[in-house]
């Protein structure tokens, strides 16, 4: 059946040119009604921008591509608000994408954002995929919200296990977020992980501050437990942090971070030297040598003069998980988005699988979660390298 729009026809022909035009944010392709429409809500500015920006370039590089190699196919179009990783604004950018036609949600890009418009999304019926969005209360109750990124609690897992696996000779401390969902859902998974493994944490720090610029208490509580590998469930600002005070006292164990962390090396007046070493458990690395993802950097390079972080990567592969999904369910652009979120629901909770530059053959329980195998990586010379 043919869409049918809530707004007027004035209204409605605005939006369609802000698609088209990118006027009301990051927008690509033609947003008429023979186009499927892809919105996204992300932080475009402030602290966190690294990453919305990652997760816009990511989209439209990905609507970009298949609409030029599939002139005749189901086109898309893709335009991004800015929610600054506020969920009050995430849910006005959502708003804003559903009065401008969105019929498949990209989004959000950050935890606390997605957690509040994914509740306008199973109330809209508006099928969602975040590329990025890690808590477990993005999923929780709404059978038409998944994920491409890993839950916290699987990174948590990921982490305990690969340590325990390959790093069981290291003395293991933690320094986390105890105000951040994020970070305390990765911590306490890890924790338990770790325990149920008789593995013992010698020592446990917490701040509460994203913001915060002293780390040196912590620091100093893992030097004088002997701490030799460093557990960070954190973003990449308070940990670039922590590395640049460890360093001033000489204090270099193992930094061993998560999927937060990435973005570190582009963070302005960071000596990437500082870096040198951390390792973290990724999805993506920019630097392996399989031709999707060195066709994926260098045509993300051509296009914004830098190479990709994960979240550009997690974004990529969500637009051509959701084209492929489109495909395989026959959907066509005149259905409506509670229609095409049906559709996607039975492919993305079926038997459907997805293979692209963050994992091969992923697919996903009825709870929302991805399964795909997360792959080891150092910074080695201010790169990222698959650890060998």
């Amino acid at each position: 059946m043919k869409k049918t729009w809530n707004k007027v026809v004035v209204v409605a022909l605005s939006c369609m040119m802000a698609f088209a035009l990118a006027a009301c944010g990051g927008g690509s392709g033609d947003a008429g009604d023979d186009v499927i429409k892809l919105g996204n809500t992300g932080p475009l500015t402030g602290p966190a921008a690294i990453y919305g920006q990652a997760v816009d370039n990511g989209g439209k590089l990905a609507v970009e591509e298949i609409n030029a190699a599939n002139p005749d196919g189901l086109q898309l179009a893709w335009q991004a608000e800015d929610d600054e990783a506020d969920g009050e604004k995430a849910v006005n950018a959502y708003n804003k994408l559903m009065d401008d036609g969105m019929d498949v949600f990209i989004g959000s890009t950050t935890s606390g954002s997605c957690v509040a418009a994914s509740e306008k999304a199973f109330e809209d019926r508006v099928f969602e995929l975040t590329p990025s969005a890690s808590q477990v209360a993005v999923t929780e109750g709404k059978d038409n919200v998944f994920q491409l990124c890993f839950s916290d609690p699987n990174q948590g897992v990921a982490a305990a296990d690969y340590i325990n696996a390959n790093m069981a000779d290291k003395t293991v401390g933690v320094i986390y977020n105890n105000a951040s969902d994020y970070s305390a859902g990765i911590y306490d998974k890890f924790k338990a992980e770790m325990e149920a493994a008789g593995k013992e944490i010698a020592a446990v720090e917490a701040f509460a501050d994203d913001a915060n610029t002293d780390f040196q208490a912590q620091i100093n509580s893992m030097k004088n437990a002997g701490v030799d590998l460093v557990f960070l469930p954190i973003y990449y600002t308070p940990a670039s942090n922590i590395l640049i005070q460890a360093d001033k006292i000489g204090y270099a164990p193992t930094f061993f971070g998560v999927d937060g962390m990435d973005g570190i090396l582009t963070l302005e007046g960071f000596d990437t030297k500082l870096a040198e070493g951390v390792m973290l458990l990724t999805p993506f690395i920019a630097t392996a040598e399989d031709e999707a993802t060195q066709n994926f950097v260098k045509a993300y390079k051509d296009a914004y003069g830098e190479e990709p972080n994960q979240f550009a990567a997690d974004a990529y592969d969500c637009v051509y998980a959701v084209y492929d999904a489109l495909n395989k369910a026959g959907v066509e652009a005149s259905a409506s988005h509670e229609e095409i979120c049906d559709a996607l629901v039975g492919q993305f909770a079926g038997d459907f699988k997805y293979s692209g530059v963050t994992g091969a053959d992923m697919e996903w329980n009825e709870a929302g979660e991805v399964n795909k195998t997360p792959n080891a990586m150092v910074i080695e010379n201010g790169v990222y390298v698959p650890v060998k």
